[in-house]
């Protein structure tokens, strides 16, 4: 009980950090990623739009922006995000190599979301017409939204271990809280209560999406 006494308002303004990092730069990096997985699908050699060259830079892009490993990125990117937050430390300023760091795997997401989708769905569309366009917004991604929110769970997740790493370099968030106290000053609890809640976290999340997409699952089958 004193522990918690002690470290409870720590903690959850390092928690609330986290979040606000976490939701903030999915939202972005969806922003960016959606369309970008979109276009890569859609240009591929069996895509609606084929276009070998635009395919083959796009993805040449995407590939070395994610094989640049996230604590690295996060450095490299300092002069981009003081000049975009104004400063390169705190939850605010995490958020820009957050979103930067995920658009790449958000697009290799939606772009292998897309691709499970059954050919005959497309070529049935455009029998009846439908441009390029009204198949992507009322075709592929209607029919992809499951397989499109397992990928969001696994960004969402995937961006806690970002954003703990973040923490570092003094992003803030339980990573800054891990590192700070309990690494640093040898306060072993602070980090065990760290990896609790982000364990937490994780299962919340994932169990969330997994109900939510049996649901629409169960929906389009009835």
């Amino acid at each position: 009980m004193s522990f918690l006494a002690e470290n409870f308002q720590m903690l959850a303004e390092g928690l609330w950090e986290t979040i606000y990092m976490v939701l903030v730069s999915t939202v972005f990096a969806y922003i960016l990623g959606l369309p970008l997985g979109v276009l890569l699908t859609c240009t591929s050699k069996k895509g609606i739009s084929p276009s070998p060259k635009f395919n083959s830079v796009m993805g040449w892009i995407v590939n070395i922006i994610r094989s640049v490993p996230f604590i690295i990125l996060i450095v490299a990117l300092i002069p981009f995000t003081r000049l975009i937050a104004g400063k390169a430390i705190g939850a605010t300023a995490a958020i820009i190599p957050l979103t930067i760091g995920a658009a790449p795997f958000v697009a290799r997401i939606v772009e292998s979301s897309l691709e499970e989708l059954d050919v005959g769905v497309i070529e049935a569309a455009k029998t009846m017409g439908a441009t390029n366009f009204e198949i992507v917004y009322k075709v592929l991604i209607p029919e992809a939204i499951p397989s499109l929110l397992r990928g969001v769970s696994i960004t969402i997740i995937t961006l806690i271990g970002y954003s703990a790493m973040a923490g570092t370099v003094g992003a803030g968030g339980l990573g800054n809280i891990a590192i700070q106290y309990g690494f640093n000053r040898y306060q072993y609890d602070i980090m065990i209560a760290t990896i609790v809640i982000l364990v937490i976290m994780v299962q919340i999340i994932q169990s969330f999406f997994d109900i939510l997409v049996k649901k629409i699952d169960k929906k389009n089958r009835t």
